[in-house]
């Protein structure tokens, strides 16, 4: 799988989780000089607290749109650090 957005490649894997119709990716599997700390969290009930990145991509900002959980409940642990994309974000079969 691989994440697109504005014709960067964000992500790519082979080893993606598929939770609730979203590729979670492994963490080594981004290029981290697309993704910047958001000050952004939410809580899901059976994953935890999800924290976000800003997509940075030259000069444009697609805010919050990966998210992670660097601490998963017992029944998510599989997609603990892993990192999955939202708004615009393009999912490819690669």
């Amino acid at each position: 799988m691989k994440a697109v957005w504005k014709g960067a490649v964000l992500a790519e894997s082979d080893q993606t989780e598929l939770v609730e119709g979203n590729h979670y990716f492994p963490a080594e599997s981004i290029n981290r000089e697309y993704f910047k700390e958001s000050d952004s969290h939410s809580y899901c009930p059976w994953k935890g607290e999800a924290s976000y990145y800003n997509i940075v991509v030259e000069d444009q900002i697609n805010e919050d749109a990966a998210w992670y959980y660097p601490k998963c409940k017992p029944l998510a642990q599989k997609i603990e650090g892993h990192i999955a994309f939202w708004k615009g974000v393009e999912v490819l079969d690669s």
